[in-house]
Order: structure tokens, then sequence, then C-alpha cells
């Protein structure tokens, strides 16, 4: 525990590094394949997350490390990292910026249960295209480039804005289409930029006032939780329960709007009070009805 001042500032250190090779793939544009159906991976994904695996041995020596792209070192240790080298590599892939490095230190006690959550300790996530280091040390608040940020206050969700994402593989087979059609109908908007750690920093930032999404993975979430949390926001499960990094989905909010948003969820989940889509022909009828 005697090096913990030290873990921010030199994460940030190495997530600068990591986002500036990033950016030399990005202007110089990346070869890129799939892991799955559309689950895009770039050259840039392994070889950032090479680098990050250097220089986190490097720099904190005993800490394990869990990344997206395969990285499985250490895992029995007190620490660990959860890494992804490039959250957003799809965007990334089209030269859409906005994506970033994402690094959440747990810690895990001697004797806890492989299925059980340790305690997050330490976040960072930056942004190499806008130059922003997200970071936050558990009981020390979170910041922005240095500066304290909190979420916001935004106190209803008919004020609220929204973000969310969508998963790569099987979108027809996912519930979150009709989630965003209702929360569009309930909220200022919903905003999907293809980022969920980013979509949680901004959450932290005060940005936006929510995000959940569906699928995801603990490399996506664990320095986001952190940042949200020491922020003065809330994150849970859909159903309002402590948040594991195995739950997969999260809702984070500014803490204001979390009951709100999920008295919407359980209607959702249970198929009540839902606005049906018009059929083409039903808005057509609307549009010339509108017109007279």
């Amino acid at each position: 525990m005697g090096d913990q001042l030290q873990w921010v500032p030199q994460a940030g250190i190495i997530a600068r590094e990591a986002g500036a090779q990033l950016m030399e793939f990005f202007r110089g544009g990346v070869a890129t394949e799939y892991k799955g159906e559309a689950d895009l991976v770039t050259v840039a994904d392994r070889t950032v997350e090479a680098l990050l695996r250097e220089r986190l041995t490097q720099s904190f020596a005993g800490h394990g490390i869990y990344g997206e792209e395969g990285t499985r070192q250490g895992l029995e240790n007190e620490f660990r990292w959860y890494v992804d080298p490039l959250d957003g590599t799809t965007n990334f892939a089209h030269g859409f910026p906005q994506f970033c490095v994402s690094m959440g230190l747990e810690q895990r006690p001697a004797g806890l249960a492989p299925d059980k959550d340790g305690q997050l300790v330490a976040a960072v996530i930056y942004d190499p295209t806008r130059d922003e280091l997200f970071t936050a040390e558990r009981g020390r608040g979170a910041s922005l480039n240095g500066h304290a940020m909190r979420v916001s206050k935004t106190a209803t969700l008919g004020e609220a804005l929204l973000a969310t994402g969508f998963p790569s593989r099987k979108r027809h087979q996912n519930p979150n289409i009709h989630f965003y059609h209702e929360l569009s109908l309930r909220t200022h908007g919903i905003r999907r930029a293809g980022s969920a750690a980013l979509d949680l920093a901004y959450v932290a930032a005060g940005r936006i006032d929510a995000f959940w999404e569906f699928n995801l993975n603990p490399w996506d979430t664990a320095a986001g939780i952190l940042l949200v949390e020491e922020a003065g926001g809330n994150v849970t499960d859909f159903y309002g329960g402590q948040y594991a990094l195995k739950s997969h989905e999260i809702l984070a909010t500014n803490g204001e709007i979390h009951a709100e948003l999920l008295a919407v969820f359980e209607q959702l989940f249970a198929g009540r009070e839902l606005d049906p889509l018009p059929s083409p022909q039903e808005y057509a009828a609307r549009r010339r009805a509108g017109s007279n």
C-alpha cells in the first residue's frame, strides 16, 4: 500500500504514452480484422496492449494484468489492472475520433473467492484525441486533467441527457433497441458514441447524466465505475443491485435520476406502458394529417 500515491500519476504517464502510440496508428491508418461476426480488432489494439503490459510490469511490481487482447498475468496477486488498450475500436478503424485507453486497478485481498470482486482503488481513462486524462483514487475523488470533477445535478429524467451502446455482434438479439426507443421519448436525448469507458467518464464529468449498456466486460467498466463513484454518482446493475465486474449490464448515473431510471427499466423488462413504433403507413398518415 506504500506506493498508493504513485498509482494514478504513474498510470497517467503510461496512458499518455499509449495514447500517443494510438494517435500514430490513427493518423497513418491501420489494418483491421474480425474477432467475430462484426467485432473489429486492429494492430493498434495488440501493439498498445503489449506496451501497457510492459510499462505496468515495470512500474508496478507484483501487480497482475487482465487485458482485452489476451494478457493474463499475475491474476493471483493482490492487485490487478483491468486494461483496455483501445476502447472504441470500431470508431478508431473508421477514423471516427472517439476512443480511449482505459485502466482500472482492483485490490483483491488474500483468500478472496475467485467469483467475488475486490475493491476498485485507482482509475485512469485517457482520450488522446482531446488530450483529456480522467483519473480517480478510492477516497480521493475524481479529476479531469488535474481539476476536480463532479457528476451533474440534473434532477429529473425528463431533463436528462443519456448515453448507451450496442453490441458489435447479434444486435438483432439484443433488447437495447427497446430501451433506446422508450428512453428517447422520456429524456432530452441519447448519445451513442461508441466507447463505454468514455461514456462512464462523461457521467463522472457531468457531461451526460446517465449511461447504461448490455454485454460489457470488466476491462470496459473497471476504470469508469470508480470515476463515477468518486465523482459522486451511482453505479448498479439494471435492478438496483450492487454492480459486479462480471455483471455485464451496467447503469451509471448522477445519483439524482437513478431511482427514476430503475423504475423505467422495471417497466421495460415487464413489458408495461411501452409506446409501440408506428408502422410506415401510420407514420405517413400522421405526416399527411400534420401538413393539413
